[in-house]
């Protein structure tokens, strides 16, 4: 009976520090994780929780997600629970400046209504059926707003930054200021050939509705504190003290967005007579102190990437190999300016190359193929057929750069200063500065038709060039913190052993099956011949030789049938053997081991006692 009660007791006891335990986890335990992926998929990174630490007013999120409507589809719903979860742990992070609502807007609900409000569309699941809410919206004190409208599951590796990049925008509500200095009429002119005005070039009104842009003068000695981002176009020439002006803008923290050229088309300059124009520019100073350097005098040919144009009254359809269109494989998928794009068009762009010793990191952006070649930019001048050029070139092999990210410590390009100014700054441990070795591409007819539509210019993009300019100016706009956001890992990893496997017993299966096809077409065609007869009456008897050919194939077919299926079960008798042993080890060797480990842990302590 004591022992019974002792008994009774004990378990009581172990019930109520089980509750207890859970208890006080649950109270002070709740934000606790530990991350174990290999790419620290659930750890938020430093540049988000200096975002976060530095909101001064609270900012609220809605995340519209249609759970009920989204129960069948497991890959959305993963998806949603971990932009949830990122959520949960944003608003930790940020210590009460970041108030989370989770809405499931069921159809012709107030929920619905304001997810409507917001500016958020529901994506139809299918044709007259439900539709789904997946997105963001976000508020600030003054009512400002901010969404992201569907999170597209292909996009999974910028979640963090799209998160990070719609809090700073909310926290600093006010527009970027993007300084403009341009050699070419980008925002409109007179066009001395046609005698007649042109309008602003279209990437310029599609940045216009995005960020305040303020034109610079082109002997400017310093560029405005108000300038987050600083974008030149076609830098022809430049005066000393605005390369000065430049150099101090990026040494002071300053971002700089370049588009640079050997041999812009679009300058209509004139030239003296007898001298061939002058289309280049280029910051040759700025970029050696910077560690890289726009190659001299060349133009890059591409044959895969290689343009179709007209030529002739005909307009017979020409490649024109140094007018590139370069697909997504061309453009760097880890980066945020090019990861969301398609196409990127380019006419007669240059070659960037980092100097050696350089302390920069210079990452591409846009690469060229293997197919390519440098050309001398003088060839373009007077070129007539672009078929020239695809005669001329043979592939050198390498990979060439067209557009780069230069990051890292820097040195000034004046570090003796220059006339009346000597007290600039002679160093900067990290300078943010892309550059572009082309011009051509934002023009229109590199990118987009325009069509006018009851006075109002209409654009029908048929490349991603404005996105590029835009995408850059979007990112190097954003504060150090925002820049730094990496972007994050994808959350769905192959069973990389698993497919090596399949792979190789597809390519056995393919070889066999290429074998029996061709051991059947060898008979057939053996049979056709032997069948073949002078009287038609008889064509369709065997003789003994067909019947012993007719029987050799059959067994024939039958032996290599049971070869594929060899081949198959094996397939699946390898991947069944490593699963067998990942189970073995979750199930049998992972406890063994801690058992082992508590084992000695208990000796140990015996002996010590």
């Amino acid at each position: 009976m004591k022992k019974l009660m002792y008994s009774s007791a004990g378990l009581l006891l172990i019930a109520l520090a089980f509750l207890a335990f859970n208890s006080f986890s649950a109270l002070t335990l709740t934000g606790a994780r530990l991350d174990l992926t290999e790419q620290k998929l659930y750890t938020i990174s430093d540049g988000t929780k200096q975002i976060l630490g530095e909101l001064k007013e609270p900012v609220e999120l809605y995340f519209f997600y249609s759970d009920k409507t989204a129960r069948d589809l497991v890959g959305l719903r993963n998806y949603a629970k971990r932009v949830e979860e990122l959520l949960k742990a944003y608003e930790q992070v940020a210590d009460g400046k970041l108030k989370l609502h989770i809405v499931d807007p069921e159809p012709f609900s107030e929920d619905e209504d304001k997810a409507a409000e917001f500016g958020l569309q529901a994506i139809p699941l299918r044709e007259g059926g439900d539709s789904i809410y997946f997105g963001l919206a976000g508020t600030n004190a003054a009512k400002d707003s901010q969404i992201i409208p569907f999170f597209q599951l292909d996009q999974e590796e910028f979640l963090e930054y799209e998160l990070s990049r719609l809090i700073q925008g909310l926290a600093n509500p006010q527009r970027p200021v993007v300084g403009l200095l341009s050699g070419l009429q980008v925002n409109g002119g007179f066009d001395m050939m046609q005698r007649q005005p042109t309008p602003p070039w279209m990437v310029m009104e599609q940045i216009r509705q995005l960020f305040k842009v303020e034109t610079l003068k082109a002997d400017i000695d310093q560029i405005p504190e108000k300038v987050s981002v600083l974008l030149l176009i076609h830098p022809k020439q430049l005066p000393q003290q605005t390369l000065y002006a430049i150099d101090q803008f990026v040494l002071r923290g300053g971002k700089l967005l370049a588009f640079v050229d050997p041999f812009s088309e679009a300058d209509t300059g004139m030239a003296m007579p007898g001298e061939a124009p002058d289309k280049a520019s280029d910051l040759e100073p700025l970029f050696k102190a910077w560690g890289l350097r726009l190659v001299p005098g060349k133009v890059l040919g591409d044959h895969s990437y290689a343009m179709s144009v007209g030529v002739g009254q005909e307009q017979r359809p020409v490649r024109h190999v140094a007018w590139l269109n370069l697909p997504k494989r061309a453009l760097d998928q880890s980066d945020v300016i090019t990861s969301a794009l398609e196409n990127v068009t380019l006419a007669t762009p240059g070659i960037l190359e980092p100097l050696e010793g350089a302390k920069t990191k210079l990452v591409p952006l846009l690469q060229s193929s293997e197919y390519a070649m440098p050309f001398d930019a003088n060839r373009f001048g007077m070129l007539a057929n672009p078929e020239e050029l695809l005669r001329e070139l043979s592939p050198t092999g390498e990979r060439y750069t067209l557009a780069a990210r230069i990051s890292g410590p820097a040195a000034s390009a004046f570090p003796e200063g220059i006339e009346g100014r000597k007290d600039g700054l002679k160093q900067a441990d990290g300078i943010n500065v892309v550059v572009v070795a082309d011009t051509d591409l934002l023009t229109d007819r590199m990118w987009v038709q325009v069509q006018d539509f009851f006075g109002q210019r209409m654009p029908q993009p048929w490349a991603d060039n404005a996105g590029l300019a835009i995408n850059a100016l979007d990112n190097l706009s954003g504060s150090e913190a925002l820049i730094s956001v990496r972007s994050r890992g994808r959350f769905t990893r192959p069973f990389e052993v698993v497919e090596s496997l399949q792979r190789e017993a597809e390519v056995k299966f393919r070889e066999s099956e290429e074998v029996l096809q061709k051991r059947l077409a060898d008979t057939e065609q053996k049979l056709a011949a032997l069948q073949k007869s002078d009287d038609p009456a008889k064509s369709l008897e065997l003789t003994p030789e067909q019947q012993a050919t007719l029987q050799q194939f059959v067994q024939e077919k039958l032996r290599i049938r049971k070869e594929l299926r060899e081949v198959r079960y094996q397939l699946n008798a390898d991947i069944e053997d490593l699963g067998r042993v990942l189970k073995l080890a979750n199930v049998a060797l992972v406890p063994l081991l801690l058992t082992f480990g508590v084992l000695l842990l208990w000796l140990w302590r015996r002996r010590a006692r």
